[in-house]
């Protein structure tokens, strides 16, 4: 499957939402793979469903709202809420080519955060942050340093904006070039195999003053789909 990429920019508030919870804690186990039948139809529909989410969050501001409402229409918990977890001490290094997205020398600070976004038992997301502490203010590093306050509220005051860099299927249900081949895969008496994680998308937020200050990867995890299919429900 593609790589799915778009160079536009859109203003976003990371974390925010009416019913966006917060806490703190280590990172959940990941849990196991959504129960799908290996068949051709399951794997169109899964395909089907990873595109739509994707369009979803690639055409709505607020990752956590987007994800809130795929949690109430695919019924994945008895109430749709985002619980936003901050995980601690998995600090990960920068990417290689983030000083140059961030706009930044060798020697610069550069501070990392974690969160897993979860609906109900299921961890939908996971979001890796690095931001550069120069570039916000004196309170906003106290907050975010002392604080689980989610990193888009707390900058929320700079007005940013945010240019998504990629939009990527980790995982595709269908083979590449299936849409051209005779026949779809045949049907197995085991269940649909699925990786943790299926989309990916990686933004960089800028400041009024079009200076970026933070890089975010956003890892879908194969939760989303973690609901019966509609052909397989009594």
């Amino acid at each position: 499957m593609r790589s799915v990429r778009r160079g536009t920019a859109w203003s976003c508030v990371l974390g925010l939402g009416s019913s966006l919870l917060f806490s703190s804690l280590h990172a959940r186990e990941p849990e196991p793979s959504p129960v799908w039948h290996d068949d051709a139809t399951s794997r169109l529909e899964a395909l089907a469903l990873l595109q739509s989410l994707n369009a979803e969050l690639l055409s709505h501001p607020s990752a956590t709202l987007t994800l809130e409402r795929w949690c109430g229409e695919h019924h994945l918990a008895p109430e749709a809420k985002i619980i936003a977890e901050r995980v601690q001490g998995e600090d990960k290094p920068l990417p290689p080519e983030a000083r140059n997205q961030l706009q930044i020398g060798a020697d610069e600070a550069v501070r990392y955060r974690r969160v897993q976004l979860a609906c109900g038992q299921h961890v939908l997301s996971e979001a890796d942050n690095w931001y550069v502490p120069s570039r916000l203010t004196e309170a906003m590093n106290h907050q975010l340093d002392t604080t689980d306050t989610p990193f888009g509220k707390v900058v929320q005051p700079l007005h940013f904006r945010r240019q998504t860099l990629s939009a990527e299927l980790l995982w595709s249900p269908l083979p590449q070039g299936w849409e051209n081949a005779a026949a779809l895969p045949g049907s197995t008496d085991a269940t649909l195999a699925m990786p943790q994680h299926v989309l990916e998308h990686r933004a960089v937020l800028f400041d009024q003053s079009n200076r970026p200050f933070s890089l975010v990867v956003e890892s879908y995890t194969s939760q989303v789909l973690a609901f019966t299919p509609a052909k397989t429900r009594p």
